[in-house]
């Protein structure tokens, strides 16, 4: 890869910001004008191939780093991306709960998780800039960052998910509907006007809810990415990069995410070692960006693994 990388005329910096824009302007409107104009239940074998184009758009975008920026940087890329890719399983339990609740038919589903995903690119934006202003002005922050991924990883270790809970149960739900009028499915519409009054559907109802989970969501994947790398091409790309495939992944894995039985625990693995993992040179290791990135694949490879193998409880 490095004799490959001397062979090819290297581009500055805003030309690889550039390059990076233009991918996502092109996937996303490839996605929006050309793959979901009509309100339709996705295929399985589409949503498959759909899943297979983002991830190795993520991964020749990682190979394109590699080339113009070094090994290293690759590889920072490449756990970044999987890391994100990975957490990303929480949102898909969260938006299949939230479509359940609401009852919002799989036909208008895709409407709702590309705006959704559209809207948690621009939120991931200042996120991150929040975030690196924060570590440029007082660099203690990724100390405090490190102690929340320990806390977070353990709690998600020992937390048990609680089946019964109703999603219109929660504050948030109760919240959001004294604050807003919501009126029944109108053929996909977010908003709609009865006897002069403006309403909105569930289906912005269930927009706004998302939008707000994935905020709570990066609250714990924008400190790991940060613990990673500082570079900030590399965290929002491999951000943007995991959630651009999101909608894909979720029509691909919604009625089997519960069968990842491991994977939480995988997941609260990695989220502990990168915690750790910036107090591990105060006693004399280092880990170099492919040792993370070996340690972060080989767990969830392995939770992946062991969650298929496991036996299924046979309901009596």
């Amino acid at each position: 890869m490095e004799k490959l990388a001397e062979l090819i005329p290297h581009v500055s910096t805003n030309t690889m910001w550039a390059i990076f824009g233009i991918a996502v302007i092109v996937l996303l409107a490839w996605d929006l004008f050309f793959l979901n104009r009509k309100n339709e239940v996705p295929v399985f074998s589409h949503t498959l191939w759909l899943c297979v184009i983002y991830i190795a758009a993520g991964l020749l975008f990682g190979v394109f780093v590699m080339i113009e920026q070094g090994s290293e940087k690759g590889m920072l890329f490449f756990t970044g991306f999987l890391v994100e890719k990975s957490l990303s399983l929480d949102n898909i339990f969260v938006m299949s709960v939230v479509f359940a609740s609401l009852g919002i038919p799989r036909m208008y589903q895709h409407r709702v998780l590309f705006w959704g995903i559209l809207g948690a690119i621009v939120m991931r934006a200042i996120l991150i800039l929040v975030g690196e202003a924060l570590i440029t002005n007082f660099h203690w922050v990724l100390y405090v960052f490190s102690a929340f991924l320990i806390y977070t990883g353990i709690k998600m270790m020992i937390h048990k998910t609680e089946k019964d809970t109703k999603f219109e149960e929660t504050g948030l739900y109760k919240t959001l509907s004294k604050i807003f009028h919501v009126t029944t499915i109108h053929s996909g519409h977010f908003f709609v006007k009865e006897n002069g009054k403006h309403y909105i559907t569930p289906l912005f109802f269930a927009l706004m809810i998302i939008e707000l989970m994935d905020v709570i969501f990066a609250l714990d994947s924008i400190p790991a990415i940060f613990l990673i790398t500082d570079d900030i091409f590399i965290v929002y790309t491999s951000n943007i990069f995991a959630l651009l495939g999101l909608r894909a992944l979720y029509f691909l894995l919604e009625a089997a995410v519960h069968k990842f039985y491991y994977l939480k625990p995988a997941l609260s693995i990695i989220l502990v070692f990168i915690g750790i993992k910036i107090f591990m040179p105060y006693i004399g290791w280092h880990v170099t960006p492919a040792q993370s990135l070996c340690i972060t694949f080989g767990v969830i490879f392995t939770g992946i693994v062991a969650s298929l193998m496991r036996k299924q409880p046979v309901n009596v």
